[in-house]
């Protein structure tokens, strides 16, 4: 009976394994120390990470750029009302409500600043 529970545990063990590794492969966010990053779709379905800033002292900063930048790209006559960035780790999401921060890229998101009625960006809670 061990010995049947023990090759039971084996095959479940290489199972998940083997599901692991054709798993599709998730986009991490870069590491590097105060720098901001846009991240853009390219044609064939895959992400790039292009610099926006340096030297940003947090991630509130960072998304601050990231707004700048889709405002100065829907002044131009852009259409993409949501874009993402990434910032020491974490990637940042601007959305239509407010700004967001998650860990993993399409993983659970975390409202960071919300869009007031003037469309400033505020601390959620700071307007009561």
């Amino acid at each position: 009976m061990t010995l049947r529970i023990a090759a039971v545990t084996a095959v479940l063990a290489v199972s998940a394994v083997a599901l692991a590794a054709c798993g599709k492969p998730t986009l991490e966010a870069p590491l590097d120390t105060g720098v901001c990053y846009h991240v853009g779709t390219k044609t064939d379905g895959t992400h790039q990470f292009n610099v926006v800033a340096r030297n940003m002292p947090n991630i509130e900063n960072c998304a601050a750029q990231l707004e700048g930048m889709r405002l100065r790209f829907l002044r131009m006559g852009g259409q993409t009302r949501e874009m993402a960035g990434a910032y020491q780790g974490s990637f940042i999401m601007l959305r239509r409500d407010g700004i967001y921060r998650a860990q993993k890229w399409g993983g659970t998101e975390y409202l960071m600043l919300v869009r007031s009625g003037d469309g400033r960006l505020i601390m959620p809670g700071a307007v009561q």
